[in-house]
């Protein structure tokens, strides 16, 4: 047996069974270490300040587009006459998102950080411009879609531009000054969202990301993002693609993610949930991930999505808790809106206003809650009074009627918020804590994949429970109601009082807010998920120094790893 050699960065040793390496984070010199570690120099003043404020500024963008359509799609579903879309409305751009989420870490961890992230951003843009000229429901599901296709590399690649320009010690406070501009954007969305629907158009929701675009874009073009480690020349990289970017696992991923998505959503609309084609979606999305599976596993650490970082005990945990997170912030607030605008007859503008309370529960709650996590160095209690508060507002929602008063609406928003809001920054902190610079990239590949699958799947889900409820609560009322169920329902949240008015509308309002009550139990379930997995992070100090890890197939578990919290200055048991 030949005799076995020093691992260097990128190349793990053959016999050892220790193959994870540690990584100083007070390094910052531009040459190859002694020991053959890749270390480059970390830019700072303006550069340093134009490169952070592209990807924040792009992060905030992403969130604003994912919530902005919250106020405005009543107006959508009366135009396109569409109120069964809904859930894709916000569903296929987390679809899109969900599919490339694992290629983008493949990506980003063989290209230019750089130009991977402007090309993501450039496909981002092309999906905006699209839902603004739409023309019909299915043209505005489209660019949905294209512009979640692009959100999945620009989120990725906002979290690895900051592992890449700040030491690990100065990631968390920029962080969580990247998730508050990721929530100020929820919070906000609904606002912009009403006032361009009521004041302008709907469309220039879409639109207004084309200008904001090229200011972001600028701000990054100019400037330099120094790389973790060398890179092949690009043209090398696109010879070897189907290898070195694991195409044949993309080529896997996606299509389960789009036939159990698809399934989802004809059940109980287009189709029976009994039915051959809802069946067959499902159970092709299951057999498809299972190969999915094999394939990575037989890849090993060339894999896509490395199983040997998604069985680390931080890893998944933090997959799993955004799973939810995410999931926690969304599902209430497409209802809340629709809620506000049928039972109260808000325009969109107002309904935003009324939403006023989630925004600032979101904010405040995220801004404390990332403030504390910095002067206290723990994260876990943040994410299990979040979680605990976010289940008890939706608990609260779910009592919501035509007759709720104004002050328990607006405190049950707040509670929703507030409890939501602290759920999000904890687990990015966490992962950032523990891989080393170069792995960043696929490592945030996982665990926003399971974000955006999460919160797709919740979105589709609470659309499926609010459709399937809806037209239930009116068939139920049908002695009440001249007009039929199906008409009701096609006519859109805008559009109510011109089919039905008197005793007739309070019959269907009636109906509307138990349908809404219903999806609040789907926000309660994922409320009360995030508490069960987020111990799984641990209760780790981010304060102390830590050296980072390079994590393969050969390294420890994560019960030792976790026993024995290596690469901090006291090192535990």
């Amino acid at each position: 047996m030949a005799e076995p050699r020093s691992p260097s960065l990128h190349e793990p040793p053959i016999d050892s069974p220790v193959t994870w390496q540690k990584h100083s984070i007070g390094k910052q010199d531009g040459a190859a270490s002694d020991d053959g570690e890749f270390n480059r120099q970390y830019p700072s003043g303006l550069t340093v300040t134009f490169i952070l404020m592209s990807v924040t500024l792009a992060y905030f963008l992403l969130f604003l587009d994912l919530a902005v359509i919250s106020t405005a799609t009543p107006a959508i579903t009366s135009q396109f006459d569409s109120l069964v879309d809904v859930g894709w409305y916000g569903g296929a751009y987390q679809l899109g998102s969900a599919a490339f989420q694992p290629l983008s870490g493949k990506i980003y961890s063989r290209f230019s950080i750089k130009w991977t992230f402007l090309v993501f951003f450039v496909i981002f843009e092309v999906g905006s411009a699209i839902c603004g000229a739409a023309n019909s429901s299915a043209m505005f599901i489209i660019g949905r879609a294209i512009a979640g296709i692009g959100s999945a590399g620009v989120s990725n690649g906002a979290m690895t531009t900051i592992s890449a320009v700040l030491p690990t010690q100065k990631q968390a406070l920029f962080m969580g000054l990247n998730m508050g501009m990721g929530q100020l954007g929820l919070a906000t969305g609904p606002i912009i969202g009403g006032a361009f629907t009521t004041n302008v158009s709907w469309r220039w929701c879409f639109y207004i990301n084309l200008p904001l675009g090229v200011i972001i874009g600028g701000f990054l073009f100019f400037n330099t993002v120094p790389e973790p480690k060398r890179k092949d020349p690009p043209l090398q990289v696109l010879g070897s693609a189907i290898k070195s970017l694991d195409l044949p696992g993309f080529m896997l991923i996606c299509p389960a993610a789009l036939m159990f998505l698809l399934g989802l959503q004809f059940g109980g609309n287009e189709y029976a949930w009994d039915s051959s084609v809802v069946i067959g979606l499902l159970t092709g999305a299951g057999v498809t991930f299972v190969v999915f599976l094999v394939w990575e596993w037989h890849q090993g650490d060339d894999a896509m999505v490395p199983l040997a970082m998604l069985k680390h005990r931080i890893i998944w945990s933090a997959a799993m808790t955004m799973f939810f997170s995410l999931s926690s912030v969304l599902v209430a607030d497409f209802y809340i809106a629709i809620y506000l605008q049928v039972i109260h007859d808000d325009t969109p503008l107002m309904s935003g206003v009324h939403m006023l309370p989630i925004t600032i529960g979101i904010v405040i709650s995220t801004m404390v809650s990332g403030t504390l996590i910095s002067i206290l160095g723990y994260y876990l209690p943040f994410l299990l009074v979040g979680g605990a508060i976010s289940s008890i507002g939706y608990g609260l929602l779910s009592t919501l009627s035509v007759t709720t008063p104004v002050a328990k609406w607006i405190g049950y928003q707040i509670l929703y918020g507030a409890g939501s809001g602290g759920t999000t920054a904890a687990p990015y902190i966490a992962v950032q804590n523990l891989v080393a610079p170069e792995q960043i990239s696929l490592a945030m590949a996982i665990i926003i994949f399971w974000q955006n699958i999460g919160a797709a799947i919740s979105l589709i889900a609470a659309n499926a429970i609010f459709s399937n409820s809806l037209r239930f609560e009116l068939q139920k009322r049908a002695a009440k109601i001249s007009v039929s169920s199906d008409a009701i329902i096609e006519a859109g949240v805008r559009s109510i009082r011109d089919l039905v008015s008197g005793s007739e509308l309070t019959a269907v309002l009636a109906a509307y807010a138990k349908s809404i009550d219903k999806v609040m139990y789907l926000g309660i379930a994922v409320s009360i998920s995030v508490l069960v997995f987020s111990p799984g992070l641990g209760w780790k100090d981010i304060r102390k120094v830590k050296e980072l890890q390079v994590i393969t197939e050969k390294s420890p578990d994560s019960d030792y790893m976790d026993s024995a919290v290596v690469g901090e200055k006291s090192i535990v048991g």
